[in-house]
């Protein structure tokens, strides 16, 4: 018998109505001959409501009694689902996290599943009952409740669906759907009919706020079909599955995550281990840095930049102020009036143009690129709050996200309407099921860099400077934009065919007599190294594991960009076996 799993979010469940309404589409979906499992999460503001509760008792509620309060929510909403489908005149069983055998680690508030029993589920299933499962919880080795952070009901759906074998996996929210950007910002956003888990990835850690993240590296590792459905009609929603909506289609949707802020450090000793130091004296304050912009050194010394959350810009700098005074040199400098803007889709890696089109929509608004990294399926920028909204509007808009592709949605391929069992059970196997999943770490030495530096800091610049790029003909593929040492002037590099780095650096020399900027260095043996696979975004170490490797193998990193599916680093290209070796060593026990 076909076995789907439900998962209902807070505004799904909201009052006794919306209770009685997702039962309602439990049973109808069981009368189809279905077997039905359920996940609830705590209705409305519960959760919101229980944190304001702690923080008025204690100013730093313990981690483990938080997870006691926290979980309370779900086992009120699983209750009441049961009470409603009892009253439908269906069966059915409430289950906590520990009932079902969800097995964690002992994080605290936001725990990692390790495995789940399927037992007690299945027999209940197959006894007739809709079981009832409570989201975002599960119980460590010490039998202590634990959660698995906000949006962590996403998770337990898709995790259970994977565990089960599940035919399909829906996920009912308070929206129709997928959009291509966040229709409360932008109107004209358009409903997705299917997006793939790389892009929804990317999508969901840009702050995309239908799908939790980590559900999204649960899916793609257990090739879990995710279907996204409003609570509240019957609109056919959004599929998330391998493939793209559109063949056609460079770019699927649009992000921006406002509350960001830019942290520089300038001047620090182009040598190996610097970035280490660095990251892990942050990572010591828990703090998670999102864009990495690392550009090539220039008389020994070396610019890094990064963002931060918002709010956790003091801890950061003094974080940075600590590792600086150990390295003894460098300077700090900082911004919290930014914005984070991408664009995404899977079709980047087979059409060019792509950040070109981007800079001249940006430059067209007279937006200003503060900073620039690129991935094989995301450009993101970095630009003034104030204007993030606008930004985000002009990129909508020069991709056309607002309309469907003219050659029609691609057919969705048999191999992907359910996951292949053997391969999911296979990978269940492991230790712990959210673990690190490296599927691909890689060496490129067909490329060569170029850099521009002392760039003028105004709108227009990257758009111009691709645009001659573009017209000489030229295949550019990794591109870094960094916050320079001096506030009016940036540096740029991209990468490029090794056979086009003289065209290329010719374009830049053009550029620098033309805009007076300080001069143009090229390199045409490079070696790009990339790291990706499942769980880049929530195992925050994975960057800084990188720069380890390399600084104890003795290689310096030129560049550094990341995204949440990939970390690339350049390093000379003399260099580029043996920063291989090192990566697949520290990673040996990662690598699918």
């Amino acid at each position: 018998m076909p076995l789907i799993v439900q998962k209902f979010g807070g505004s799904s469940v909201a009052d006794p109505e919306k209770i009685l309404a997702a039962a309602r589409k439990a049973i109808r979906t069981q009368q189809q001959g279905n077997q039905v499992v359920m996940v609830v999460s705590a209705m409305g503001d519960t959760t919101d409501n229980l944190i304001e509760l702690a923080d008025a008792i204690c100013e730093r509620p313990p981690a483990r009694e938080m997870d006691m309060l926290l979980s309370t929510g779900e086992q009120i909403s699983v209750a009441l689902m049961a009470m409603a489908i009892h009253t439908l005149g269906a069966k059915a069983v409430s289950l906590t996290g520990p009932q079902i055998g969800i097995k964690t680690d002992a994080t605290h508030t936001k725990a990692r599943i390790k495995s789940i029993s399927t037992e007690r589920v299945q027999r209940l299933l197959n006894e007739g009952n809709i079981v009832i499962a409570a989201g975002f919880q599960g119980i460590d080795d010490n039998f202590d409740i634990t959660t698995l952070g906000r949006g962590g009901s996403d998770t337990t759906a898709v995790a259970l669906a994977a565990v089960l074998n599940a035919d399909a996996c829906e996920i009912y929210t308070d929206v129709d759907g997928v959009y291509t950007t966040d229709p409360r910002l932008l109107p004209e956003a358009r409903q997705v009919e299917r997006i793939s888990y790389d892009e929804m990835l990317e999508l969901a850690s840009l702050g995309a706020g239908v799908m939790h993240n980590r559900s999204i590296e649960f899916a793609k590792k257990f090739s879990t079909p995710i279907h996204v459905r409003s609570s509240f009609s019957d609109s056919p929603g959004s599929m998330i599955v391998t493939e793209p909506e559109f063949a056609d289609r460079a770019v699927c949707g649009a992000a921006v995550i406002k509350n960001e802020a830019r942290v520089s450090v300038l001047g620090v000793p182009d040598r190996p281990g610097v970035s280490l130091q660095i990251f892990s004296a942050i990572a010591a304050k828990a703090v998670n840095v999102d864009m990495i912009v690392q550009n090539v050194g220039e008389s020994g010394q070396a610019d890094i930049s990064f963002t931060v959350p918002r709010n956790e810009i003091a801890v950061t700098l003094e974080a940075v102020q600590q590792a600086l005074e150990q390295l003894g040199s460098g300077t700090l400098s900082h911004d919290d009036n930014v914005s984070k803007l991408s664009v995404v889709g899977l079709g980047m890696a087979k059409q060019s143009g792509v950040a070109q089109t981007m800079f001249a929509a940006l430059a067209a608004d007279k937006v200003n690129i503060q900073m620039i990294t690129t991935s094989e399926i995301k450009i993101s920028v970095l630009v003034e709050r104030d204007g993030a909204q606008n930004a985000l509007r002009a990129v909508h808009r020069a991709f056309e996200l607002d309309q469907p592709s003219a050659a029609g949605v691609v057919p969705l391929t048999a191999q992907h309407a359910k996951a292949n069992a053997a391969e999911v059970a296979s990978r269940l196997r492991g230790a712990n099921m959210e673990e690190l999943f490296i599927d691909d770490i890689s060496l490129d030495e067909t490329q060569g860099r170029v850099t521009i530096s002392g760039l003028p800091d105004v709108p227009g610049i990257a758009a111009r400077v691709f645009q001659e790029v573009a017209d000489a003909g030229v295949f550019v593929d990794m591109i870094v934009q960094s916050h320079g040492s001096h506030a009016d002037r940036a540096s740029l590099s991209f990468t490029v065919p090794r056979g086009q780095v003289e065209k290329a650096a010719d374009v830049g020399r053009r550029l620098v007599k033309q805009l007076a900027c300080k001069g143009v260095t090229s390199c045409p043996n490079i070696a790009k190294l990339s790291v990706s696979g499942v769980g880049l975004r929530s195992h925050t170490g994975v960057a800084i594991q990188m720069f380890q490797a390399l600084a104890e193998a003795g290689v310096n990193i030129d560049m550094v960009s990341t995204s949440e599916v990939r970390v690339n680093v350049v390093v000379d290209g003399q260099y580029g076996d043996t920063a291989l070796d090192s990566l697949r060593t520290a990673f040996a026990d990662a690598l699918g």
